[in-house]
């Protein structure tokens, strides 16, 4: 169960999501300002964030995040009532994912929050064209039919999907994908991208999905 972060200072309001998000099947937690809120992050899979809070602006808790390499790809959704369209340029200038203003639908707030968690992986299910991850069943498709990878093959091709278009080095992967107590080397990596390629039906010349950077590492590519 996707678990949502609101961050809302009025206490009506915060009520009504809470009731929406939770009908919807969410888990839903609650701060009333941004360092209410700042604990809480690291629990939540989305974040939706008003713009006026008590202690802080809500964009300056959104350039928190950004610059913390643990939240910079978590989904932020602004709900505000500045409507302004220099307004929703600064939100998402600073790192919002999505901008929602003030009064809206409960469908518009719960499709915008759906399609928020699709596209970062965070709903249980990561789409990539013809690539499907089931994360909650550990299994990957490629064009409806099942790919038989291993845990770490599978693991290291989720984290990547998650962040299209970021390039991450082979010591980078070692970290997120196999952990810090990991004894392995770079070759490790190498050999894993490799058998995916493999099962994925690609080459490094003419990568569909995973795609070389020489000399740096591996990205997802975002046309994919």
């Amino acid at each position: 169960m996707p678990r949502l972060l609101v961050v809302e200072d009025e206490p009506a309001v915060r009520m009504g999501l809470r009731l929406s998000l939770s009908r919807a099947g969410h888990q839903v937690l609650e701060a009333a300002t941004a360092s209410e809120a700042w604990p809480l992050v690291e629990q939540a899979d989305l974040v939706l964030l008003d713009w006026m809070l008590p202690d802080e602006p809500g964009v300056r808790l959104l350039e928190r995040l950004r610059s913390d390499s643990r939240y910079e790809t978590l989904p932020v959704l602004m709900l505000t009532a500045r409507s302004g369209e220099s307004d929703r340029v600064e939100g998402l200038t600073r790192g919002a994912d999505d901008y929602l203003t003030k009064p809206f639908s409960t469908p518009e707030l719960l499709a915008r929050v759906q399609a928020l968690l699709r596209r970062s992986g965070r709903s249980g299910r990561i789409e990539r064209g013809a690539l499907v991850l089931d994360l909650e069943r550990h299994q990957a498709y490629l064009h409806n039919a099942p790919l038989d990878l291993t845990r770490r093959e599978f693991d290291l091709l989720a984290f990547l999907a998650r962040h299209p278009g970021r390039v991450y080095t082979r010591e980078e992967l070692l970290e997120r994908v196999w952990g810090q107590e990991f004894m392995g080397t770079a070759r490790t990596v190498d050999q894993h991208v490799a058998q995916l390629r493999e099962k994925l039906q690609e080459n490094s010349k003419n990568p569909l999905y995973l795609e070389t950077l020489r000399g740096v590492g591996y990205r997802f590519r975002e046309s994919a």
